[in-house]
């Protein structure tokens, strides 16, 4: 055995043992981060030199040349996925890159309440830390042409749910997504509308769905509650229904509804104009837009609240009035 094999021999169990090492502190050694935990954020189209740089300078205790060599040599670098991450301490070089490929990125969300307006919505969203802010110069028309509504009104236009986005996102997506969600709903609800409601649009639905979510308390009641709106609209009843007539008195509404608002005419006074307000007057929900368009078999034409959340429902005017002095003016019949 002559001494080059040797050489070669001891040359090659001096890169085995050192490539046993590197394994070992890919796959056992935690990262010295400079906090706990660190986000990070990964644009769509970045390469593994440029990750691995950003990841240097965000504290992650490596130098990207070897995150970059680690992911080459996994073979499946390219799969990393765009977004944010955030990285708590302990974690390895193989748990780091797992994450990435994974596409485990942080998510922040945001929930719409049925029922709310588009000013609620607007509002909450605005405040979200996790959000940038490049509505908050827009007008309505304008926000709803940067999302690709061809609404000029963004009143019940966005659909009440938890949306989930990356921190840092505009808060414009969330406003497509909810459009976008709102948009499939009332479409799939008008595909199931049952013969012979007295609607000629989508819109019309979303109108009524939206006057329905607010005059519900129960939701056993809420088709219900619809059968009497249709009903109304059949005969050319006046619809009479306090929240759309409290909705266009907007920021006078001091919270206690009184016989002259009653007679004092807006567009979305239903004691005072017949037919549907000309737009809706709240985010309505599914279920909501599922009443409006398949209400109860009933001939109601009235209901008052009982005071529990529930409904009571009359076919006339004269049971009506009973329900009335019974449940709102405390009265037995």
């Amino acid at each position: 055995m002559n001494r080059t094999f040797l050489s070669i021999l001891a040359l090659l169990l001096a890169l085995a043992a050192l490539a046993a090492t590197a394994v070992s502190l890919y796959r056992n050694q935690p990262l010295e981060l400079s906090a706990s935990p660190i986000r990070v954020r990964i644009e769509r189209g970045t390469g593994l030199s440029a990750i691995g740089t950003i990841l240097e300078k965000s504290g992650l205790g490596q130098p990207g040349w070897q995150f970059e060599l680690a992911a080459r040599l996994r073979g499946d670098g390219h799969r990393i996925k765009a977004g944010v991450y955030e990285f708590k301490a302990p974690i390895t070089r193989q748990a780091l890159i797992d994450k990435m490929v994974r596409g485990d990125v942080l998510l922040s969300e945001v929930t719409v309440i049925e029922g709310w307006t588009f000013r609620q919505m607007r509002a909450v969203l605005a405040r979200h830390p996790d959000l940038t802010q490049d509505a908050a110069a827009l007008d309505e028309p304008a926000l709803l042409a940067r999302i690709g509504a061809t609404e000029t009104r963004a009143e019940g236009l966005f659909l009440p749910d938890t949306y989930r986005f990356s921190p840092g996102s505009s808060d414009l997506e969330v406003y497509r997504q909810a459009y976008r969600q709102l948009r499939r709903a009332l479409d799939d609800a008008w595909a199931a509308r049952s013969a012979g409601v007295p609607l000629r649009t989508p819109y019309q639905a979303l109108v009524l769905a939206s006057i329905i979510e607010k005059e519900t308390g129960r939701d056993a009641d809420r088709d219900r509650v619809a059968a009497v709106f249709v009903n109304r609209l059949r005969k050319g009843m006046m619809l009479q229904s306090d929240p759309t007539t409290i909705y266009g008195l907007g920021e006078a509404f001091d919270g206690n509804l009184r016989r002259a608002d009653l007679r004092a005419d807006t567009p979305y006074n239903t004691y005072t104009r017949a037919g549907l307000p000309p737009t809706p007057i709240a985010l309505p929900g599914k279920a909501s837009l599922a009443a409006a368009l398949n209400p109860a078999n009933s001939p109601a034409l009235y209901f008052v609240a009982r005071g529990d959340g529930s409904s009571e429902f009359s076919d006339d005017l004269v049971a009506h009035q009973r329900a009335v002095d019974r449940y709102q003016k405390r009265r037995t019949p």
